[in-house]
This record gives C-alpha cells, structure tokens and sequence, in this order.
C-alpha cells in the first residue's frame, strides 16, 4: 500500500507529516510503516495500491476524476477562504516597481508546472486580458518559482496561499518578495484514494488523527480539518490554455 503526503512536505515539516501519517494509520489499523517520498506522483495517484494520498485539483479534473475517489480536503484555515480552499499569490522581487498585474506585461512569468492550479490555472484565469507575458519559465516547483523571482530570472510567480506562508515561516527567500495581488479562492488540494477502497473510513480516520495531534505539530502543518467539497466543485474550475498554448 501507498501512503504519499508530498504536497506540503519540506524538510522541515516531514517530521510532522511523519506523525501525522503514524496517527492516521493508528485509527486505520492498516497502512504502510512509512510515507512514500519518492517516485512520480502520477504512478502514486493512479496506484491500484494507493490507501491516501494528496493531490491538486487541476490534476484532479484533467485526468483523475473517475479513476480515483475523493477521501476529503484538509482545510488550512487561510484567510479569506472558505473552509478547505485555497488561493494564489501573486508574487514579484521586493524591489520590483510593479504596483499592479498590468505593469507585468511583456515580463517572464515562472510557473511549476503546467497542471497546477495554484501556479498556472488560477493566475491564468485571473489576469486573462490584463496581462500578456512576454516570456514563460517553467521551474518544476514554486519554491524554485519563488527563488527565479528573489534572483531575478523572472519577474513574477504565483504559489498557493499556503506554500507562500510555509515559504515565509522557513525560507528566507520570501524576504526578497511581497505579494503583488491575490486571486479568488477555489477548493484546496483534495485527499484521494484507489478505487475500491472505503473512502469514509480513511476521512474519519484523518479527522480522529487531525484532533489527537500534537498542538505543535497541528500548528506546523496548519492543519485545522477537514471539509467535504463534491467533485461537481472541483471540475466546475475553469482550466485555461496551457503553456504551450500561450500566446507569443
């Protein structure tokens, strides 16, 4: 069986999501030893063996969504989002003389990846007919966005609201940066697991595990429940034109 938590597991928190995931196959009383921490997320989301695991939500919509069931989404309790959502910032150079999305026109725009919500889907949405990019870089992380911004190499990125704090409570590349705008909220990186498995028993032990964490270690992985958002909600998100598509 596979247990994956790799959507928020920098090194300072894997001891966190260590125990995180101990509690949770403590209510379960099955599940591997340890979290799997390597390999490609694709073959661990589609995994006829996968018991939990945590995904984003255009990956979800593009290409799981009935290969998969939803177990729930953790809710981080980000400000200005309903309970489980999330949103993008919009992230510049701490020195940069952009005062609006608009002075960004004709710039570099690093992304992680192109089925990304958070990097790619939302920002796209958001500032379609207000800013035409003169040139794309595609980092492979928004950490590695975060740093091609700080160093330079472009002059903007968008990271989830909670990376971004993440970012700024252990890295100090965010002190290079500030947030520039924000774009709406839309349903957060849902938990998933295989087809077959019983999905509700899995969320309830996520619940009973989320309650009987250590204060310290709910408060490091900012993890304050869990929400039932539908399917219907995640594939109602608008999914704009790739990278490849984007006009030069």
């Amino acid at each position: 069986m596979i247990a994956f938590l790799g959507m928020y597991d920098p090194p300072p928190l894997r001891a966190a999501n260590d125990r995180f995931w101990q509690a949770i196959r403590a209510q379960l009383d099955n599940g591997p030893a340890r979290l799997t921490r390597d390999g490609d997320v694709w073959d661990i989301w589609t995994a006829p063996d996968l018991l939990l695991a945590q995904t984003c939500g255009y990956p979800y919509r593009a290409r799981l969504h009935g290969q998969v069931q939803l177990v729930g989404t953790p809710d981080y309790g980000l400000e200005g989002c309903p309970p489980g959502h999330y949103h993008s910032v919009l992230i510049v150079n701490a020195d940069s003389p952009a005062e609006r999305p608009e002075d960004l026109s004709g710039r570099v725009f690093a992304y992680n990846e192109p089925l990304s919500q958070s990097g790619w889907a939302a920002p796209m949405t958001h500032l379609t007919g207000r800013v035409r990019f003169g040139r794309l870089l595609q980092t492979g992380a928004h950490a590695a966005s975060a740093r091609a911004v700080a160093e330079g190499r472009a002059e903007a990125a968008a990271l989830d609201a909670l990376t971004w704090d993440l970012l700024r409570e252990h890295d100090p590349v965010a002190g290079r940066l500030r947030v520039l705008e924000r774009t709406a909220p839309t349903p957060g990186l849902p938990y998933i697991t295989a087809k077959g498995r019983d999905a509700a028993a899995v969320a309830a032990a996520i619940r009973a595990a989320i309650s009987g964490l250590d204060a310290a270690d709910r408060t490091a992985l900012h993890l304050k429940g869990l929400a039932d958002i539908p399917s219907a909600a995640y594939l109602a998100i608008p999914s704009p034109a790739g990278p490849h598509e984007y006009p030069a």
